[in-house]
């Protein structure tokens, strides 16, 4: 049988872009379609934007630790819409640029809203193309819980085009999405309350750690309501009325809510029952390979709902190509994978947690060294703000199991790490490594 395309990608995100143009680089027919902006989650509303926000929010702290290396105070002023405009402008600029690195690599893309019509045919819009192989890279969707007066309240899909910026903010969720806005938006200058259901955010993370970022979060400012949910939303002259249900029952009025409870696979009218494509848990289900439980259709990224981070989603893209169409095949391992929350302070981790480690090694089998301290950049503003590392060791092997941080330039930090952990470093390795000084690093290597 003659087919249109050699492989037809539905969705430009992370992993579909990566897929294509590597199947293309070995000489495939490759066309992919994608209804929104090139670029999926992290370029369009995702890791990049928040990034950008992340970086504006802090320069309101840069100003006033300035004043303790000699520079004179700055009243600055801060201009919402002005941010917005720049980073709706870098947003589309890169989605631009991914869209040249397809013409580049001859991929063909066609905008519109594409779904499965059998096992070898894709239909965009009114028009239908055919394929020898299929592959689904169509990400995930922030989710809202169905209580009252919902409707009232937004998900990180709105937050970046708000057109003005709330006074006062509810965050819904003690994940990293809800913990890294509430960080950015008291930056900025907003009251943020951050409604949380258990007593700590991040719930999954090193028990240290997220008790560290939640202890930082408070002291710049953030109010963290713990061990509470929302029972309805009501519209107000004011703004919005939460009604609060847990460690006190009592209500909250705000200029927005901001919902980060979750996300989910983005599955809706893709057709997946027409082709046979299995599903499971509201994702869509694949081997190893990508492949889905039909052997010519594959499946990879946020809407398979395993890692959703955008590295993972690449990395499977461009396994997927190399086994398909190059000949060489590989999958890709989801163990030590290196996973930073830019919250403030910011936190990160790679490998095992404490917890995670005794649970396979017994208490008496794990060995935990971990020091916190102040950077120097902070001595002379003489500003309260911590560092903690930590590293998880295995004691019969003193292979170093994981490592976390919480602090200044952690992602940065532990993105080196991750080489060591990932190739199975011993705590002596680490001790053997010379320090680097003066460097908040070093630490990692020096831990008694």
């Amino acid at each position: 049988m003659t087919f249109d395309y050699d492989l037809f990608v539905l969705g430009a995100g992370s992993g579909g872009l990566a897929a294509s143009k590597r199947a293309a680089s070995y000489g495939a027919k490759v066309a992919i379609a994608e209804q929104d902006l090139v670029g999926g989650t992290c370029v369009i509303r995702g890791c990049v934007p928040k990034k950008l926000m992340v970086y504006a929010s802090h320069f309101s702290h840069f100003y006033q630790d300035a004043v303790g290396y000699g520079w004179s105070p700055v009243e600055a002023t801060f201009d919402w819409s002005k941010l917005v405009q720049a980073v709706d402008g870098e947003v589309r600029r890169l989605s631009r640029l991914h869209i040249s690195f397809l013409e580049k690599n001859n991929v063909e893309l066609f905008h519109g809203q594409a779904r499965l019509v059998d096992d070898h045919t894709v239909a965009v819009d009114d028009r239908t193309f055919t394929a020898e192989k299929i592959l689904i890279a169509v990400g995930g969707e922030a989710t809202k819980p169905q209580i009252p007066g919902i409707e009232h309240a937004i998900t990180s899909r709105e937050v970046f085009l708000l057109p003005l910026q709330p006074k006062r903010l509810a965050v819904v969720g003690g994940g990293y999405i809800g913990t890294e806005f509430a960080g950015v938006f008291n930056g900025l200058g907003t009251e943020v309350f951050q409604v949380v259901r258990r007593g700590l955010i991040l719930r999954g993370f090193d028990e240290d750690l997220r008790e560290e970022v939640q202890t930082g979060m408070v002291k710049k400012g953030v109010n963290v309501l713990s061990d509470t949910t929302i029972e309805k939303i009501e519209k107000v002259p004011e703004g919005v009325r939460l009604v609060l249900k847990g460690a006190k029952d009592n209500s909250l009025v705000v200029d927005t809510v901001l919902y980060a409870t979750g996300r989910s696979p983005n599955l809706e009218g893709l057709g997946l029952e027409t082709a046979g494509v299995e599903t499971a848990k509201g994702a869509i289900v694949v081997n190893e390979w990508s492949q889905t439980s039909q052997p010519h259709i594959f499946a990879l990224g946020d809407c398979t709902d395993k890692v959703n981070l955008t590295p993972v989603a690449v990395a499977e893209g461009r396994a997927f190509a190399d086994t398909q169409f190059g000949n060489k095949p590989h999958h890709i391992s989801y163990e030590n994978i290196a996973t930073a929350v830019f919250s403030q302070p910011e936190a990160c981790t790679v490998g095992m947690t404490e917890i995670a480690a005794n649970a396979q090694y017994g208490e008496d089998g794990v060995k935990v060294y971990r020091t916190r301290f102040r950077p120097m950049i902070y001595a002379l503003p003489n500003v309260d703000e911590k560092i903690l590392m930590k590293l998880v060791v295995h004691k019969e092997t003193d292979r170093v199991l994981g490592a976390q941080m919480v602090g200044k330039d952690a992602a940065e930090i532990i993105q080196c790490v991750a080489i060591a952990v990932t190739m199975g470093a011993t705590k002596k390795d680490f001790d053997a490594t010379m320090a680097l000084h003066p460097t908040s690093a070093e630490e990692f290597v020096t831990l008694p």
